[in-house]
């Protein structure tokens, strides 16, 4: 989201320096009552009613090696994030190669044309048990 402008952050301000109330000054200029009660306090403590600038957080780690890492997702799509990661020798956990991926524009779904698994039900005692019994939709009584 892009910051306000100058020019709308001052008419704020002065509205409310002119003893207009944060609800009034919001509805007037369409902002939230949070953003104009921000503003007052930021020239209050800093004098200053620009807004703050931008600080990106820290690179991704795996950024140097995100070519070998999609090299080997595509050679090897069936190693799970720690086989990656240890292929790579890098000291990162599972979650960081798996946001690695994620960026690189893999997915993690199942794929349709793949053939079904071939065994049966996991639990074919229970399954058996639960299909034998009948289902009433009115209770007996």
């Amino acid at each position: 989201m892009k910051a306000y402008s100058m020019d709308l952050r001052e008419r704020i301000l002065r509205d409310c320096d002119a003893g207009l109330g944060t609800q009034e000054v919001a509805r007037k200029y369409s902002v939230c009552e949070a953003f104009v009660r921000r503003l007052k306090q930021r020239r209050r403590e800093t004098g200053s009613s620009a807004p703050r600038s931008y600080r990106p957080g820290p690179k991704p780690l795996l950024d140097p090696h995100l070519a070998r890492l999609e090299e080997l997702a595509r050679t090897h799509p069936d190693l799970s994030s720690a086989e990656l990661r240890d292929r790579l020798q890098v000291q990162v956990s599972p979650l960081t190669v798996w946001r690695a991926l994620r960026r690189l524009g893999f997915t993690f779904k199942k794929s349709r044309s793949m053939p079904r698994n071939k065994s049966g039900p996991l639990c074919s005692r229970n399954a058996r048990i639960f299909a034998s019994k009948p289902r009433r939709s009115i209770p007996t009584g």
